[in-house]
């Protein structure tokens, strides 16, 4: 990850549904406050995708493909804590990165901190 400038957040859609697990998921996180802080920021600046724009953006469930910074391609499919398991590519809503893709849509750029406190920015390249 390299240490870069940051850059203003890009517009964020979400549905009203994953709004209200998300929300539930952040009260719920009291061991790691920083991502439940993040977490509510995000949803905070969040606006409510229409019913036929929702699959344009980074959601429960949805899966995507980006790039790091650090020139590194990734597919994962983001989920809520239960489901996470990395090695078939299922992150959490709850960590850095997952905070950072919620309801991004492709062609979208966003900087993001690592739990080491090192800046990085994604590149969402699909959303399916």
């Amino acid at each position: 990850m390299l240490d870069i400038k940051r850059t203003p957040k890009p517009e964020i859609f979400i549905t009203k549904d994953d709004r209200k697990v998300l929300q539930q998921l952040a009260f719920a996180a009291i061991s790691v406050p920083d991502i439940a802080d993040e977490l509510l920021n995000e949803l905070d600046r969040a606006k409510i995708a229409e019913e036929g724009d929702a699959r344009k953006y980074i959601g429960i469930g949805s899966k995507t493909t980006f790039t790091t910074s650090a020139g590194d391609e990734k597919t994962v499919e983001l989920v809520t804590p239960a489901e996470a398991d990395i090695s078939e590519g299922k992150i959490s809503v709850l960590t850095p990165v997952g905070v950072a893709l919620i309801g991004l849509s492709e062609g979208q750029s966003i900087d993001w901190t690592a739990r080491d406190g090192r800046i990085g920015r994604l590149s969402v390249m699909r959303v399916f």
